[in-house]
C-alpha cells in the first residue's frame, strides 16, 4: 500500500466521528435559535474577491537594507499589486522543496523584510516630488514636477559651485534603501559620489558611522577589511565568545543562526561580554560577563597578561606570521620601541596589566577574567567574535585592536573554528555593475561624517584635525570645505549621526543666509526624519520597482534577482534616472551614464538590463557561475558550492601567502602608525599609538562626570529597525516599543516604575521615552535603541527616545563614532512621549497629500 493510499484510509476512518459531532453541534445551535434573530452571514476575509494562492504571480526578489544580511523575499502579487511576501523555500535553485543543508543553505528573511508591503504602501510613501515652503524642519512642502524639481536643484548645484568652490556640496550617501550591483547608495563606490565627482564639487565623508574604528584596525593589523570567515565555519568552533554581538539582532551574515546552532548542538561553548544579558545569551545558554561599556580593550589586556603567565600563547604562530608581538617580532628597523607584550606585562611604564588591574577599570571581577583567557587560550579551535558595538567608542579602535591580538597569540586566525575578524567581510562579490573608472571617488574634501555640522558652524576657522580631513598632494590639501548644501541618497544620516542638536543648529546657520546659499536634498521612497529637514524631497522608486541584483551583505556567497516586481508607484524614478537626467541638464550626461541616451528618464528598462547582463558576464568569468543570465533571471538565485569553508587569512597561515600589510605580516606593532611624525596631516588627526593600547574615554563610568551624570548609556541596533528605517511600520510597532532598559535597583532608588515615562538627559540634549525594568542590565548602564524617528516639542526636546540628542561629536583619533560613550541623568517626568508617527495621529503623511 502506498503513502497516499494509507493516509487517505487515516483520513476517512476518523472523518464519520467528525462529522457527526459537527451535526450534533449544528442540530443545538439550530435549536437555541429557534425563538431568535437569525445570525448575518459571516465573511471570512474583510474585503472580497480575495485572491488564492494559485491565482497569483509569484516572483523573486530580496530585502535591500543594511541590516546585517540580505535575503530572499518571494513577492506573490495581483496584477501589479504585492497581495504578500514570503522567502526561500528550498526551491529556487532548481532543489526538492525544503532544501536546506549545510553547504546550500536557505537564505529566509526576517520580520524586518517579511513586513515590507508595510513600508511598500505606507501613507508616508514619497509619490511625487515635493519642494519645501515652510522653515526647515517644520514639515511643510508642496508637489511639484520632476522639471520644477531638476532645473531648480541644477541651478543651485551650479550656483553654490561657482560661489563657494568645488568643496560646497557634501555627499552624505549610504547603504540605507538603495544597495544593488546597479541601484547604489554607497560612499565609495556609490551613484552619488559618481555624479558629484564628474560635476567637480564634492566633500566627502570618509568615516562609516557602524564600524569605522574596526576598519581601523583591520586595515592596519591586516591590510585588509576582508577578514571574515563565511557563517559555516562558526560550526566548527568549540568556544564563541560573543563579544559586544547579539546575532538575535545583527547577525553578520545570511545564516549566522542556522551555523550556529549546529556549533551548539556539537558540544560549542558560549560566552557573552556584553553590559546587557542578550536574547543571542538565553539562547545559548551562554556564561554572561557583564561588562562597563567602554573598558573592553581593557579586560582584553587583563586576558593577554593571564596567556603569558601561563605560557599558553602560540610562539610558534607569532614568530611565524606576527609583527610587534613581543621583542623578537619588532621589525629591525624599530628595535628599542616598545613592543605588545612588554605593554602588556609593565616593562616600560611599570604597570602590569593583570586580571586585578583590568576589574578595576571594567567591573568584571579577576576570576572571571582569569577564567575567560585560560577558555579561550586552551580551547582549539575558539572564535573569538569582536563585534562592531564596543568599538563605537572614543578610541574604539583600540578595543578591535586588542581584540586581533589576542586573536593572533592564541594562533585562532587562519584555521576553520578560529576566528580573525573585526570588520568581518568575508566571500568577496562583485559589487558594481556600472561604469567605475577614475571617477567613482573623486572628492574635493573628504571629512569625517559627523563633523560636517561642526565645520558648517566653524567656518573658516577650523582645523584640519577637527574634522578629520582626508590629506592629498595638491593645492586643496588641509582647505577647509565650505559646506553649503548636502545630498542624502539612500541616508537618514541627519537623525543617525551624532549630536543631533549640532546638526540642528548648523541647518539654522544656513538657514538664515537664505534659500539660495544652501541645498539641501533628499532621496527615498519615503519620508524620514532627514527628508522634514530638507528643500527637496525626490521619490525615488523601491527594490520592488527597479531591475537589479541583491549582493549578500559581508557574508553569504550568493546573488537574488531582483526584476522589476511593480511599476514603480506614483512618480517615482530610480536613483540612476535622476541622476543621469541631472547630468544631462549639467553637462555630462553621455559620460555619466555611456548606455544610455536622454530618454533614460522614462525609460530606464533596456539600459538597466544591458549593465545587468555586462556584470553577470564579469561573475561567469571572476568567479565560475555556471548559469546564463536568463536561467539566472528565471531561477531568481544563485548559490555558490564552495569547495570548502571560506576561513580569512587561510592561504596565508596554510600556503605562506603574505599578509596585505607592509611587513607581509599581521601587525600588531604598525610600522604605518610608527612612522607617522605629524598627526595633523593625516585623516586621524591625533596621535594614535603604533601597538594596542588602553586608553581612557572621555566619558564612563570611572570618570568625575558620574557625580552629574551617573548612567551610561549605550546604543544597540534593535531587532525590530533596520537603523531608522522600519521605524514607521505598524506591524513591528505592534511587537516591539523603544524603551529605556535599565536595571531594577537603579530604577527602585529613582523611583521609577515598569512603564514610567522618563526623561534622559546630559549637558547636550534630552529625549522623552518610557522605562523597561530589568535584571537583564548591568547597575549604572541603560539601554535605549537607536533609530528612532526624532519628533521634536517646542523647547527642542526629542518625544521619540532619540539617543543621539544625547551623544558626542567629538573626533576618536581613527574616526570611530563615539555612539556609546554617553553619560547621563534619568529622572521621571510628566513630558509627552510620542511613541511614532504611526501611532497616536503623529503621521506626516498629510504633508504630502495636499498642495500648498
Amino acid at each position: 500500500m502506498t503513502l497516499q493510499s494509507r493516509l487517505s484510509n487515516w483520513v476517512n476512518a476518523f472523518t464519520p466521528t467528525r462529522r457527526r459531532f459537527l451535526q450534533s453541534a449544528s442540530a443545538t445551535a439550530a435549536t437555541a435559535l429557534v425563538v431568535g434573530n437569525l445570525p448575518k452571514k459571516a465573511h471570512a476575509f474583510a474585503y472580497e474577491p480575495y485572491p488564492t494562492d494559485d491565482e497569483l504571480e509569484t516572483v523573486v526578489t530580496s530585502c535591500a537594507h543594511n541590516c546585517g544580511s540580505r535575503h530572499m523575499l518571494v513577492a506573490h502579487k495581483k496584477g501589479d499589486v504585492i497581495v504578500r511576501l514570503s522567502t526561500d523555500n528550498g526551491t529556487y535553485q532548481g532543489d526538492a522543496y525544503g532544501t536546506d543543508t549545510e553547504e546550500k543553505p536557505q537564505v529566509r528573511a526576517c520580520l524586518r523584510g517579511r513586513s515590507y508591503r508595510s513600508r511598500l504602501y505606507s501613507p508616508e510613501r514619497l509619490l511625487y516630488p515635493m519642494k519645501r515652503v515652510g522653515k526647515r524642519g517644520e514639515g511643510k512642502f508642496k508637489r511639484v514636477t520632476w522639471d520644477e524639481a531638476l532645473s531648480d536643484i541644477a541651478r543651485r548645484m551650479t550656483y553654490l559651485k561657482d560661489k563657494y568652490g568645488p568643496t560646497a556640496l557634501c555627499d552624505q550617501s549610504y547603504a540605507g534603501a538603495s544597495y544593488g550591483v546597479l541601484h547604489k547608495s554607497d560612499q565609495i563606490e556609490g551613484l552619488l559620489g559618481r555624479f558629484m565627482g564628474m560635476f567637480g564639487c564634492r566633500t566627502s565623508c570618509w568615516s562609516v558611522p557602524s564600524y569605522q574604528g574596526t576598519t581601523f584596525s583591520s586595515r592596519i593589523t591586516f591590510g585588509t577589511i576582508e577578514d571574515g570567515n563565511e557563517d559555516d565555519t562558526f560550526a566548527h568552533t568549540k568556544l564563541m565568545i560573543m563579544w559586544g554581538w547579539n546575532p538575535a539582532y545583527t547577525f553578520h551574515g545570511g545564516n549566522t543562526f542556522y551555523y550556529m546552532r549546529m556549533a551548539k548542538q556539537r558540544g560549542c561553548k558560549f560566552v557573552l561580554v556584553d553590559p546587557q544579558y542578550t536574547d543571542s545569551a538565553a539562547a545559548y545558554d551562554a556564561w554572561w560577563i557583564p561588562i562597563r561599556p567602554n573598558t573592553d580593550a581593557a579586560m582584553m589586556a587583563g586576558m593577554a597578561w593571564h596567556i603569558w603567565d601561563n605560557d599558553w600563547h602560540d610562539q610558534g604562530f607569532i614568530d611565524r606570521f606576527v609583527q610587534g608581538m613581543d621583542p623578537g617580532t619588532m621589525p629591525g628597523w624599530a628595535q628599542g620601541q616598545e613592543s605588545f607584550r612588554e605593554y602588556i606585562m609593565g616593562e616600560r611604564d611599570g604597570v602590569p596589566k593583570t586580571p586585578e588591574w583590568a576589574a578595576e577599570i571594567c567591573g568584571v571581577s579577576a576570576d572571571d577574567i582569569r577564567k575567560l583567557a585560560e577558555m579561550y587560550a586552551t580551547t582549539k579551535p575558539a572564535a573569538l567574535k569582536a563585534s562592531w558595538s564596543p568599538g563605537r567608542n572614543a578610541y574604539g579602535e583600540q578595543y578591535n585592536r586588542m581584540a586581533s591580538a589576542l586573536q593572533a597569540m592564541t594562533g585562532n586566525i587562519g584555521i576553520l573554528g578560529g576566528c580573525a575578524e573585526g570588520v568581518g567581510k568575508a566571500w568577496h562579490a562583485e559589487g558594481v555593475a556600472y561604469p567605475y573608472d577614475q571617477w567613482a571617488n573623486v572628492w574635493f574634501a573628504s571629512i569625517k561624517s559627523d563633523r560636517w555640522a561642526h565645520c558648517v558652524l566653524n567656518y573658516p576657522d577650523v582645523k584640519r584635525e577637527e574634522i578629520g580631513i582626508w590629506p592629498r598632494n595638491d593645492e586643496l590639501d588641509g582647505v577647509i570645505p565650505n559646506i553649503r548644501g548636502i545630498f542624502y541618497q539612500g541616508s537618514d544620516w541627519f537623525n543617525q549621526l551624532t549630536n543631533i542638536n549640532k546638526e540642528i543648529e548648523a541647518i539654522r546657520k544656513l538657514e538664515a543666509e537664505g534659500d539660495e546659499e544652501s541645498l539641501f536634498v533628499c532621496m527615498d521612497s519615503t519620508i524620514t526624519p532627514t527628508g522634514i529637514w530638507c528643500d527637496y524631497l525626490l521619490p525615488i522608486a523601491t527594490h520592488f520597482e527597479r531591475h537589479d541584483v541583491a549582493l549578500p551583505w559581508y557574508k553569504g556567497h550568493y546573488y537574488i534577482h531582483r526584476p522589476v516586481v511593480i511599476q514603480p508607484l506614483g512618480d517615482s524614478r530610480t536613483d540612476f534616472q535622476v541622476f543621469t537626467e541631472l547630468a544631462y541638464r549639467l553637462g555630462f550626461g553621455p559620460a555619466y551614464n555611456p548606455k544610455a541616451t536622454r530618454d533614460y528618464f522614462d525609460d530606464p528598462t533596456d539600459v538597466d538590463e544591458a549593465y545587468l547582463v555586462d556584470w553577470w558576464h564579469k561573475v561567469r568569468d571572476h568567479q565560475g557561475a555556471d548559469i546564463d543570465w536568463e536561467t539566472f533571471k528565471q531561477r531568481g538565485v544563485y548559490k555558490f558550492i564552495l569547495s570548502q569553508p571560506h576561513v580569512a587569512f587561510r592561504q596565508q597561515v596554510e600556503q605562506g601567502v603574505p599578509f596585505q600589510t607592509a611587513s607581509g605580516k599581521i601587525e600588531i606593532f604598525s610600522g604605518q602608525l610608527a612612522q607617522i611624525t605629524d598627526w595633523t596631516r593625516t585623516q586621524y588627526g591625533y596621535p594614535i599609538p603604533a601597538i594596542p593600547k588602553w586608553i581612557e574615554p572621555w566619558e564612563s563610568l570611572n570618570s568625575d562626570k558620574t557625580e552629574q551624570f551617573p548612567f551610561h548609556v549605550i546604543s544597540p541596533h534593535p531587532r525590530w529597525r533596520t537603523h531608522s528605517i522600519f521605524n514607521n511600520i505598524p506591524w513591528l510597532r505592534e511587537t516591539f516599543s523603544q524603551e529605556l532598559t535599565m536595571n531594577a535597583s537603579d530604577a527602585k532608588g529613582l523611583g521609577i516604575g515598569m512603564g514610567d515615562t522618563v526623561e534622559v538627559f546630559n549637558d547636550r540634549g534630552s529625549c522623552i521615552v518610557p522605562v523597561y525594568v530589568t535584571e537583564r542590565c548591568m547597575p549604572g548602564v541603560a539601554v535605549l535603541h537607536e533609530g528612532a524617528w526624532m519628533d521634536l516639542d517646542e523647547n527642542g526636546k526629542d518625544r521619540s527616545g532619540n539617543p543621539d540628542f544625547l551623544t558626542l561629536d567629538e573626533p576618536s583619533p581613527a574616526g570611530a563614532f563615539a555612539y556609546n560613550t554617553v553619560l547621563c541623568d534619568i529622572r521621571k517626568t510628566d513630558l509627552n512621549h510620542r511613541p511614532g508617527w504611526d501611532q497616536l495621529a503623529t503621521a506626516r503623511s498629510h504633508v504630502f497629500r495636499r498642495d500648498l
